[in-house]
């Protein structure tokens, strides 16, 4: 159901559904597919003349910057650096990168690119990108047989290159376009297009440079980005402020607004002029980063060099101020609008509309749809019923939603089984099967049959609250209702199953997928091999995870991480690494943090020829370890005794560029201070200080050294603590002349007091009373009258006290 058609959604990647982890990551799976036809259409142009709201759908689902990263081929292998490194072609426009981290001022020289609308002459004809028809060209033989050679570049050879190059020669533009869009991981489309780019007698069209910006405009690979705008600039092909205008998006989803608003002057030095669609993006852009103020400007600046603003522009605006909470003044835009000499449409209102839901504020969102009907003439629809029900049900308020379905319905609107199905998800989300299956049956009663998603969002409620047996009953019903369960059904069930313990039973049901005619994905296995895994059913896990390598489905580091760490913690380390390096001769991406779990196994178990084994793999592999890493095999090693060999290992890390951790600190500390070796830890120190800076080392120096008795040495580094004289400082000396008055010295503890005193510290009372006992067992009353005569003069304590 298109709810606002031609509707952009632009999200900042922060969180990719492959990297959640077992259950989690099924959750996230189960509502993006629950919800699978609640979206709006979105338009695929990033930028230009789209409205810039935010989608609205019923879930919270992410785009998801780029897919695996284990693709690698001989094929494409030259090509990795480009992800990486930007090679300059036109030396016109210089370099966009720099510091993130620039002054305002920076960005505002960007909005003086606009004073040069209507000097530039040369760019002045858009051109015409034609893109065919995207669905009958991904069904086109060629472009299946290509996309299959893609794939198989794990396997790359010399025939089946030149098969692929044959093909590339053969291909028509749109079906270049077809392929570059198939593939379900951006940097593979890149590598191809980069490939097919240096093949002889070959040429990219205009309309696939133009596609490949606009697939890279939904990821943040914006260096790819910038990289094929600056070839089309050396390849002599019309760049329009719209390719530039990708490349923005591209840089604002990676978080680098600056270099995204540089873009602007990049574009003026290639003699292009800006446009609406740019300067919508600009303001979009700045939106996004959450600069409303430099957005407000620049809609100032748009004005002022006659670039009028349309539509589009003020619901930038809008979201801006509902993203800064200033609903009130999105509310004045609106009916400032008409006086501009532009008429709100309904994105404008459905844009506040989005954000007054999320805060349940229903009073409010009734007065603005009476504002919509009195002052824009925009009578409520089935769509903006739509879009209400939508909206309430993804921030689960059922009821609310509810009443406007009822309303919906009294003013003689048809709600769908997608709208339906919405209000049954948030119930279920709310855990109130019993409201969802009143209002299943209530659609039975108007001839609103549920579908698979309806059945599933109540199955998935059933196994969330652990009733199993009633999710199995209606898994059974959903046939006799001609509802054939689909895989997330399963799959919800599996998962319901894991959790309430019974993993082996989802093993069975798993294996007797094929009978049953349904297909388990890649979240299917994962589910039931994490619910193993809880299990402490390690093996058959492991098992599991062989059995979904044979299927073709690849475990993500995190789940292979996870099932590692369980491994480490039976003292199952060989069987850990034998397990990861299963997974990487499969093609399954291992990194750093896959090494580094099972070094720290071998380091729990003493095992340190193991661990400085796989180090050595780390490095074969091309992995390179990080501080974690270094500050394991650090810790093993100084529990051994080995010293000088941590001490090298640590004297690399530091000439490697890595930042010590305080954890880093601590460990150094601990085993140094326990050898008594204070010298060799305080020029080891002065090197880790250098490259980060931490402001207790000195003071957890002193305390390891007071907690192994070497009193003496931790006297005389009390100088560095008390530079500063802060709190912490004083609970460092307070330890010390606790420690001296364990060791029956007052005396010394009398003078880290002194000490103290001169730095305008207050020694604890308690402490300097133990100190002046102690002073006159001894027979010193002078040092003993004198500590608590400090104490009266800081008025600590009274004279008549003392």
């Amino acid at each position: 159901m298109k709810i606002l058609g031609n509707v952009v959604s632009f999200r900042l990647i922060n969180n990719s559904i492959e990297h959640q982890p077992g259950s989690v990551r099924f959750w996230a799976y189960f509502s993006s597919r629950v919800s699978r036809s609640n979206n709006p259409s979105s338009h695929s142009n990033p930028s230009l003349c789209s409205q810039f709201v935010e989608k609205i759908d019923f879930d919270e689902r992410e785009q998801v910057g780029f897919g695996n990263k284990q693709m690698d081929v001989e094929g494409f292998r030259v090509l990795e650096k480009s992800d990486n490194q930007e090679h300059c072609f036109d030396g016109d426009e210089g370099s966009d990168e720099g510091d993130e981290d620039g002054s305002e001022g920076d960005i505002e020289d960007d909005f003086r690119v606009l004073d040069s609308f209507g000097r530039n002459s040369q760019w002045r004809v858009s051109a015409e990108i034609v893109e065919g028809d995207k669905d009958d060209s991904i069904r086109h033989a060629i472009v299946k047989e290509v996309c299959r050679l893609i794939d198989q570049q794990l396997g790359w050879n010399v025939k089946l290159e030149g098969e692929l190059r044959h093909l590339l020669r053969s291909l028509k533009p749109q079906e270049v376009c077809a392929v570059l869009r198939s593939q379900a991981d951006e940097r593979v489309a890149l590598r191809f297009f980069y490939w097919a780019d240096r093949q002889w007698r070959y040429r990219h069209d205009k309309i696939v440079y133009y596609a490949m910006l606009e697939i890279l405009s939904k990821t943040k690979l914006c260096q790819g980005s910038r990289r094929i705008l600056r070839l089309m600039g050396r390849r002599v092909i019309e760049r329009t402020p719209e390719a530039f205008g990708f490349v923005m998006v591209s840089y604002s989803r990676a978080g680098m607004m600056r270099s995204a608003m540089r873009m602007l002057t990049v574009m003026q030095k290639a003699g292009v002029e800006p446009n609406l669609s740019i300067c919508n993006t600009g303001i979009h852009v700045l939106v996004m980063g959450n600069m409303l103020e430099k957005a407000l400007r620049f809609l100032d600046r748009m004005q002022l060099v006659g670039i009028t603003p349309n539509v589009v522009s003020y619901n930038c605006i809008i979201k801006g101020y509902c993203q800064a909470h200033q609903i009130q003044k999105a509310v004045e835009l609106l009916s400032d609008m008409p006086l501009k000499g532009c008429s709100p449409d309904k994105v404008s209102y459905y844009t506040i509309m989005n954000f007054l839901c999320k805060e349940k504020r229903i009073h409010e969102l009734r007065e603005l749809m009476d504002k919509m009907l009195k002052d824009s003439n925009l009578m409520p629809d089935q769509v903006t019923y739509n879009t209400l029900i939508h909206m309430l049900s993804k921030h689960c308020y059922g009821d609310e939603a509810l009443q406007f379905l009822r309303e919906a319905e009294e003013r003689g609107f048809h709600i769908d089984k997608v709208g339906y199905s919405a209000i049954v998800h948030s119930f279920c989300q709310e855990g109130r099967i019993d409201k969802a299956k009143e209002l299943v049956n209530e659609m039975f009663e108007k001839g609103c049959s549920p579908d698979v998603v309806t059945y599933t969002t109540v199955l998935d409620g059933f196994c969330r609250l652990g009733k199993l047996d009633q999710a199995k009953r209606l898994l059974q019903q959903m046939f006799k209702h001609g509802c054939k369960p689909n895989t997330v059904s399963y799959t919800a069930f599996l998962n319901g199953l894991c959790r309430s313990g019974n993993s082996l039973e989802a093993r069975e049901m798993l294996n007797m997928s094929e009978e049953e005619w349904w297909t388990p994905n890649a979240i299917t296995y994962s589910v039931v091999m994490h619910g193993l895994r809880r299990e402490g059913k390690l093996a058959e896990a492991c098992d599991l995870v062989r059995e979904m390598l044979k299927k073709g489905f690849q475990p993500n580091p995190v789940e292979i991480n996870l099932l590692i760490q369980s491994l480490c913690r039976e003292r199952k380390a060989h069987e850990a690494k034998k397990f990861m390096h299963e997974c990487q001769n499969k093609g399954c991406a291992i990194n750093v943090v896959n090494f580094t779990t099972i070094i720290h196994g071998f380091c729990q178990k003493d095992d340190l020829e193991g661990a400085m084994s796989l180090l050595d793999d780390m490095y074969l592999s091309n992995k390179h370890p990080d501080t974690i890493t270094f500050t394991a095999l650090f810790d093993a090693l100084g529990k051994k005794g080995r010293i000088a060999e941590a001490t090298d290992l640590m004297m690399k890390m530091l000439h490697k560029g890595l930042v010590p951790t305080p954890i880093t600190y601590r460990t150094v500390i601990h085993h140094y201070c326990r050898l008594g070796r204070v010298e060799d830890l305080l020029k080891l120190l002065e090197k880790m200080l250098l490259r980060q800076s931490c402001r207790t080392a000195y003071n957890q120096v002193i305390e390891k050294l007071c907690r192994f008795g070497h009193l003496e040495e931790a006297y005389k580094l009390l100088g560095k603590v008390l530079r500063t004289a802060s709190r912490v400082d004083a609970n460092t000396c307070h330890m010390l002349m606790e420690s001296y008055l364990a060791k029956g010295l007052p005396l010394s503890s009398y003078k880290v007091a002194c000490r103290m005193f001169n730095r305008n510290l207050i020694p604890d009372l308690k402490i300097c009373e133990k100190v002046s006992k102690k002073l006159l067992l001894e027979g010193k009353s002078e040092e003993a009258d004198k500590i608590m005569l400090r104490l009266v003069e800081r008025g600590c304590i009274s004279p008549d006290c003392q």
